[in-house]
């Protein structure tokens, strides 16, 4: 069976559908899976092993030009490439009308959720197969089911991310240990209290841990330099994704908002904690591991006590488990 699976943006979404493709391959040995994504996420379906290609889009930059020649001429190419793989079954796991529109693309018979479930209900109109699942699950689960009921098997025990951690170097990483600060997001709602975040710096130096600060934006850069003021903090580089894979994967505890590379962080296994207000986190949150942790909820950040706390259990639990491997 040669599969399509349909979920191109975001970050976080993007991850959160990554145990979809241990599933399958649990179910169904020797499936054939590929990923279509947008351009700009598409080192992140690359992480699993099991996945074989990645399609990029840029449905972002194409709604922008949309009459273009070379806009028309780039949708004609990936159009082809999905035409010629003559996939089994295309799974759409957006529920969105672009995602819809990506997975007719295909030429395959169309799966995804039913007009109750999508988020967009237009959806639902292009898929030849809908579902139901219920919305009051983690989306991790949501997508899990929808796959299972898809493909004809059964979801069984925590979701498993299988991601390989790139071995890649890091530019400007600190030396010693160092604690890996997610501060940046999209939405102001997201952001933890910069005097929360100078006083955890200060607090992990104080147990020997450097902080690093990554960001992907010149606003996100700023904040960062704010944040870190003098050493040990630390303002990193600009990083791709891969860079921030292997970056997270040496951390000695990664600390963020609910943004992408937070959810990179629980989904690689690394000792997170995960900060949450604006956003449920029994929604979106890590719940799979014991060595990651959501604190927050319902427009209350939790204080740095808290998250020290949480940082100390989760740490404990890695080490735990490094002695039982």
């Amino acid at each position: 069976m040669r599969l399509a699976l349909i979920k191109t943006s975001s970050m976080g979404d993007v991850i959160h559908a990554l145990p979809v493709v241990t599933d399958i391959v649990r179910a169904i040995p020797g499936a054939r899976i590929d990923w279509v994504v947008e351009e700009s996420f598409a080192e992140l379906p690359a992480l699993h092993p099991s996945v074989g290609e990645v399609i990029p889009v840029a449905i972002r930059r194409w709604r922008k030009s949309l009459f273009d020649t070379g806009t028309r001429r780039e949708i004609a190419a990936v159009r082809a490439r999905l035409r010629a793989a003559r996939y089994d079954l295309a799974l759409d796991l957006q529920g969105l009308v672009k995602s819809a529109w990506v997975a007719r693309m295909t030429g395959a018979p169309v799966a995804g959720f039913s007009r109750r479930c999508a988020r967009e209900p237009l959806a639902a109109l292009a898929y030849r197969r809908r579902f139901d699942v219920d919305m009051k699950l983690h989306a991790i689960e949501r997508l899990r089911l929808l796959a299972a009921q898809a493909l004809g098997y059964r979801v069984e025990g925590l979701p498993a991310f299988g991601l390989s951690p790139p071995d890649e170097p890091v530019p400007g990483l600190p030396e010693r240990p160092y604690a890996l600060l997610l501060h940046a997001t999209s939405r102001a709602e997201k952001q933890w209290p910069d005097d929360r975040w100078r006083e955890l710096i200060a607090r992990l130096a104080r147990q020997g841990l450097a902080a690093a600060l990554p960001w992907g934006s010149a606003a996100e850069r700023e904040r960062a330099q704010s944040l870190a003021g003098a050493p040990p903090a630390v303002v990193l580089p600009k990083l791709t994704l891969r860079q921030c894979a292997a970056a997270i994967a040496r951390a000695e505890l990664v600390v963020g908002v609910d943004t992408g590379l937070t959810h990179l962080s629980a989904a690689l296994d690394a000792p997170t904690v995960a900060l949450f207000a604006a956003t449920p986190a029994w929604r979106f949150g890590p719940y799979w591991t014991p060595r990651a942790e959501s604190l927050g909820e319902d427009g209350r950040w939790p204080d740095v006590d808290a998250v020290l706390a949480a940082a100390d259990r989760v740490r404990a639990a890695q080490a735990a488990g490094a002695q039982r491997g």
